[in-house]
């Protein structure tokens, strides 16, 4: 069986070679399998902590995907918008909308189905904080763009970061959610105790909002 280890000598660019070898000072090493189509939409879970942030830059770099996140508003407006901001656009973010969810998701599927390539990275909880569900944005996202589901973590245990899991969502959330979380299983965040359970809201409580 494969285990899509990331090396030096097989990436094709100076920049990958360099993200690895960082990531490999600190003992991180990164497992990539090929996305399975230009389109898609990938969670990060489990978020807890500041340095899946900077873990996350490296492993991008070290893969070489052009990927897509969302990050806060308050990244992209006023002074913090015209430094931080800047570097964040550059790296590939994109600021989330708040406020009416389902149009948002509308538009985020549309974007990304006239796209010649678009990976959206998404953390499902939302905040580092522990909270009792995921925000379902993502499943609404890809399901609505009927595009493939990756899952992403960073084990802090192994010091491992994987995007080598691909999802078709079938629309039964039990049977996804379930699927989600057979991948998840084991993985340790930054500070365990703050990562929530891998559980979308019941729908008839449903929360669409995307991030944050």
């Amino acid at each position: 069986m494969e285990d899509y280890l990331l090396e030096k000598k097989t990436v094709a660019t100076l920049t990958q070679r360099v993200a690895i070898s960082i990531l490999g000072l600190y003992g991180w090493r990164v497992r990539y399998r090929p996305l399975p189509g230009p389109r898609g939409v990938i969670i990060v879970y489990p978020h807890t902590s500041n340095w899946d942030f900077v873990v996350g830059v490296f492993a991008k770099l070290a893969i070489g995907m052009p990927f897509h996140f969302i990050a806060k508003s308050s990244l992209f407006e006023g002074v913090t918008g015209a430094t931080i901001g800047r570097l964040v656009r550059y790296l590939g973010g994109e600021p989330v909308e708040r406020g009416v969810s389902t149009g948002a998701i509308a538009r985020l599927a549309e974007k990304i189905n006239r796209s010649d390539w678009y990976w959206m990275a998404i953390t499902p909880e939302g905040t580092r904080s522990k909270k009792p569900y995921w925000r379902s944005g993502f499943y609404h996202i890809a399901t609505t763009a009927k595009v493939p589901l990756g899952c992403v973590y960073f084990d802090f245990a192994k010091r491992e970061i994987s995007l080598v899991d691909y999802i078709a969502l079938t629309g039964d959330r039990a049977q996804d959610m379930a699927s989600i979380a057979a991948i998840y299983q084991g993985v340790q965040g930054c500070h365990p105790e703050q990562a929530g359970p891998i559980a979308l809201r019941p729908e008839e409580e449903n929360e669409t909002n995307i991030q944050g």
